[in-house]
């Protein structure tokens, strides 16, 4: 089969100069063939000698179609890379002061998030005099943090970013089919959250 050389990854067909070498694959008899043998073998099939392992001793090589097989390795490396840079982040925004009912309706969001493989940055707001309340804040991202527990792991402790305090929280491997029901927010008053504690929430 006749093919362009010139943009070859590996070495194919005549252009493997070495006296023998090892062929895997299903369609031939693996074992050490010398390489005349080899060529004429991937000949008679009408297909390619592929050079796939040329550091190996023997190399090692496959009788397939390298166009086909070129296309398989592209897919493959595109697939990989989705799963490597496909990583979703969903912003959840609280005010200072947010309710209860505000506060369980985003927490039922998170935890949809979560269950879907989605990382969760929820911030807290701070507009104008309300910077003075970031305590408060830091301990509305913390109890939220702890709601979500069985859904995922904090990456990212509260830190202040100018007019923002962030959390970032993870999605915990196979929560998604094992995670409990959704559970009410409880109800802590947001407002009076400094005093809150781990046990406060719990309650």
């Amino acid at each position: 089969m006749k093919i362009d050389n010139s943009k070859e990854q590996y070495r194919t067909n005549e252009r493997i100069r070495v006296r023998e070498v090892r062929l895997v694959g299903d369609n031939v008899e693996q074992g050490v063939y010398p390489i005349s043998q080899a060529l004429k073998i991937a000949e008679d099939q009408g297909l390619d000698l592929v050079e796939i392992s040329p550091n190996a001793a023997p190399p090692v090589c496959r009788v397939i179609d390298y166009q086909k097989f070129l296309y398989q390795q592209k897919k493959r490396q595109k697939e990989q890379k989705a799963k490597s840079v496909k990583i979703v982040v969903k912003e959840i925004r609280f005010g200072p002061q947010t309710d209860d009912h505000d506060y369980a309706f985003k927490l039922k969001h998170a935890k949809g998030f979560l269950e879907e493989g989605a990382k969760v940055k929820a911030y807290v707001f701070f507009k104008g005099r309300s910077i003075l309340f970031k305590e408060q804040g830091e301990v509305l991202l913390l109890r939220f943090a702890n709601d979500l527990e069985e859904y995922g792991k904090v990456e990212q402790m509260p830190v202040l970013e100018g007019k923002r305090m962030i959390i970032l929280i993870t999605p915990k491997k196979g929560a998604g089919s094992k995670v409990k029901k959704a559970v009410p927010a409880e109800k802590a008053d947001v407002k009076k959250a400094a005093p809150q504690t781990e046990e406060s929430k719990e309650e």
